[in-house]
Protein backbone atom coordinates (compact mmCIF):
# COMPACT_ATOMS: atom_id res chain seq x y z
CA UNK A 1 0.00 0.00 0.00
CA UNK A 2 1.41 3.36 -0.97
CA UNK A 3 -0.23 5.99 1.19
CA UNK A 4 1.51 8.79 -0.70
CA UNK A 5 -0.26 7.73 -3.90
CA UNK A 6 -3.59 7.59 -2.04
CA UNK A 7 -2.77 11.03 -0.56
CA UNK A 8 -2.27 12.48 -4.03
CA UNK A 9 -5.51 10.96 -5.32
CA UNK A 10 -7.55 12.16 -2.32
CA UNK A 11 -6.08 15.65 -2.53
CA UNK A 12 -6.68 15.90 -6.29
CA UNK A 13 -10.29 14.81 -5.90
CA UNK A 14 -10.81 17.34 -3.10
CA UNK A 15 -9.31 20.10 -5.25
CA UNK A 16 -11.37 19.06 -8.28
CA UNK A 17 -14.52 19.22 -6.16
CA UNK A 18 -13.91 22.67 -4.67
CA UNK A 19 -12.83 21.71 -1.17
CA UNK A 20 -9.67 23.82 -1.43
CA UNK A 21 -11.08 26.88 -3.17
CA UNK A 22 -10.44 28.76 0.07
CA UNK A 23 -7.67 28.42 2.65
CA UNK A 24 -8.53 25.91 5.36
CA UNK A 25 -6.94 25.76 8.80
CA UNK A 26 -5.48 22.56 10.18
CA UNK A 27 -8.07 22.71 12.95
CA UNK A 28 -10.88 22.84 10.37
CA UNK A 29 -9.50 19.77 8.60
CA UNK A 30 -8.95 17.82 11.84
CA UNK A 31 -12.45 18.69 13.06
CA UNK A 32 -13.85 17.11 9.89
CA UNK A 33 -11.78 13.97 10.59
CA UNK A 34 -13.28 13.84 14.07
CA UNK A 35 -16.77 14.28 12.59
CA UNK A 36 -16.18 11.22 10.37
CA UNK A 37 -15.09 9.21 13.40
CA UNK A 38 -18.26 10.30 15.21
CA UNK A 39 -20.29 9.20 12.18
CA UNK A 40 -18.58 5.80 12.53
CA UNK A 41 -19.78 5.68 16.14
CA UNK A 42 -23.34 6.50 15.02
CA UNK A 43 -23.17 3.82 12.33
CA UNK A 44 -21.96 1.32 14.94
CA UNK A 45 -24.79 2.32 17.29
CA UNK A 46 -27.27 1.65 14.49
CA UNK A 47 -25.59 -1.64 13.56
CA UNK A 48 -24.79 -0.40 10.04
CA UNK A 49 -22.03 -2.60 8.69
CA UNK A 50 -21.00 -3.55 5.18
CA UNK A 51 -22.21 -7.04 4.37
CA UNK A 52 -18.98 -8.96 3.69
CA UNK A 53 -21.00 -11.78 2.16
CA UNK A 54 -22.28 -9.36 -0.49
CA UNK A 55 -18.77 -8.13 -1.36
CA UNK A 56 -18.37 -10.57 -4.26
CA UNK A 57 -21.73 -9.53 -5.76
CA UNK A 58 -20.89 -5.87 -5.23
CA UNK A 59 -17.51 -6.25 -6.95
CA UNK A 60 -19.05 -8.15 -9.86
CA UNK A 61 -21.60 -5.39 -10.43
CA UNK A 62 -19.04 -2.61 -9.93
CA UNK A 63 -16.60 -4.15 -12.40
CA UNK A 64 -19.14 -3.59 -15.16
CA UNK A 65 -19.48 0.10 -14.30
CA UNK A 66 -19.03 1.91 -11.02
CA UNK A 67 -22.44 3.15 -10.05
CA UNK A 68 -23.31 5.56 -7.24
CA UNK A 69 -26.66 3.86 -6.61
CA UNK A 70 -25.00 0.48 -6.05
CA UNK A 71 -22.44 2.08 -3.70
CA UNK A 72 -25.24 3.82 -1.81
CA UNK A 73 -27.17 0.55 -1.43
CA UNK A 74 -24.22 -1.57 -0.29
CA UNK A 75 -21.81 0.67 1.63
CA UNK A 76 -23.21 4.16 2.33
CA UNK A 77 -23.55 4.98 6.02
CA UNK A 78 -21.66 1.93 7.27
CA UNK A 79 -18.94 1.85 9.92
CA UNK A 80 -16.52 0.84 7.17
CA UNK A 81 -17.40 3.85 5.00
CA UNK A 82 -17.03 6.28 7.88
CA UNK A 83 -13.60 4.91 8.84
CA UNK A 84 -12.60 5.20 5.18
CA UNK A 85 -13.88 8.80 5.17
CA UNK A 86 -11.73 9.64 8.19
CA UNK A 87 -8.63 8.29 6.47
CA UNK A 88 -9.50 10.06 3.20
CA UNK A 89 -9.80 13.36 5.06
CA UNK A 90 -6.39 12.71 6.63
CA UNK A 91 -4.95 11.85 3.22
CA UNK A 92 -6.38 15.08 1.83
CA UNK A 93 -4.84 17.11 4.69
CA UNK A 94 -1.52 15.38 4.03
CA UNK A 95 -1.81 16.37 0.36
CA UNK A 96 -2.72 19.95 1.25
CA UNK A 97 0.32 20.26 3.53
CA UNK A 98 2.58 18.04 1.39
CA UNK A 99 3.23 15.53 4.16
CA UNK A 100 5.12 12.31 3.59
CA UNK A 101 3.05 9.34 4.63
CA UNK A 102 4.11 5.71 5.10
CA UNK A 103 5.62 6.47 8.50
CA UNK A 104 3.82 4.06 10.73
CA UNK A 105 3.77 4.14 14.49
CA UNK A 106 4.93 1.05 16.35
CA UNK A 107 2.55 1.83 19.24
CA UNK A 108 -1.22 1.45 19.03
CA UNK A 109 -3.73 3.25 21.23
CA UNK A 110 -6.47 1.02 19.83
CA UNK A 111 -6.69 -2.37 21.48
CA UNK A 112 -8.82 -5.49 21.09
CA UNK A 113 -9.87 -5.33 24.74
CA UNK A 114 -11.45 -1.89 24.27
CA UNK A 115 -14.93 -1.29 22.94
CA UNK A 116 -15.45 0.37 19.57
CA UNK A 117 -16.31 3.69 21.21
CA UNK A 118 -13.31 3.50 23.55
CA UNK A 119 -11.05 2.94 20.55
CA UNK A 120 -12.59 5.86 18.66
CA UNK A 121 -12.14 8.02 21.75
CA UNK A 122 -8.47 7.00 21.94
CA UNK A 123 -8.00 8.01 18.29
CA UNK A 124 -9.72 11.37 18.80
CA UNK A 125 -7.52 11.98 21.84
CA UNK A 126 -4.46 11.47 19.64
CA UNK A 127 -5.85 13.96 17.11
CA UNK A 128 -6.13 16.51 19.91
CA UNK A 129 -2.64 15.85 21.35
CA UNK A 130 -0.36 18.71 20.39
CA UNK A 131 2.84 16.95 21.51
CA UNK A 132 3.21 15.74 17.92
CA UNK A 133 3.83 17.77 14.80
CA UNK A 134 0.85 17.85 12.46
CA UNK A 135 2.65 15.52 10.06
CA UNK A 136 3.26 13.04 12.89
CA UNK A 137 -0.37 13.35 14.01
CA UNK A 138 -1.68 12.60 10.53
CA UNK A 139 0.60 9.59 10.11
CA UNK A 140 -0.17 8.31 13.59
CA UNK A 141 -3.94 8.67 13.30
CA UNK A 142 -3.98 6.93 9.90
CA UNK A 143 -2.05 4.08 11.53
CA UNK A 144 -4.57 3.91 14.38
CA UNK A 145 -7.60 3.82 12.08
CA UNK A 146 -5.99 0.99 10.12
CA UNK A 147 -5.27 -0.83 13.40
CA UNK A 148 -8.91 -0.46 14.45
CA UNK A 149 -10.06 -1.72 11.05
CA UNK A 150 -7.82 -4.75 11.50
CA UNK A 151 -9.39 -5.46 14.90
CA UNK A 152 -12.84 -5.22 13.27
CA UNK A 153 -11.83 -7.47 10.37
CA UNK A 154 -12.36 -4.63 7.88
CA UNK A 155 -10.44 -4.39 4.62
CA UNK A 156 -10.00 -0.64 5.03
CA UNK A 157 -7.88 -0.15 1.93
CA UNK A 158 -10.66 -1.72 -0.18
CA UNK A 159 -13.22 0.60 1.42
CA UNK A 160 -10.99 3.64 0.89
CA UNK A 161 -10.68 2.79 -2.80
CA UNK A 162 -14.44 2.30 -3.15
CA UNK A 163 -15.17 5.61 -1.41
CA UNK A 164 -12.60 7.44 -3.53
CA UNK A 165 -14.26 6.10 -6.69
CA UNK A 166 -17.61 7.28 -5.34
CA UNK A 167 -16.23 10.72 -4.40
CA UNK A 168 -14.82 11.21 -7.89
CA UNK A 169 -18.39 11.06 -9.25
CA UNK A 170 -19.92 13.50 -6.78
CA UNK A 171 -20.89 17.14 -7.21
CA UNK A 172 -18.87 20.14 -6.05
CA UNK A 173 -18.16 19.92 -2.29
CA UNK A 174 -20.44 16.89 -2.35
CA UNK A 175 -23.40 19.26 -2.09
CA UNK A 176 -22.22 20.75 1.21
CA UNK A 177 -20.95 24.16 2.26
CA UNK A 178 -17.47 22.83 3.20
Amino acid sequence: MNLNELRDRAYKTACDHGFHDEELSNEHCLCLVISELMEAVEADRKGKRFNKDAKETYELIQNVKFCKVIYENYIKGSVEEELADAVIRLLDLAGLRNFNLNRFSPVNVVLRKKTFTENIYAIVKEIMDSKYSLEEQVNYVITQVFALADILGVDLLWHINQKMRYNELRENKHGKRY
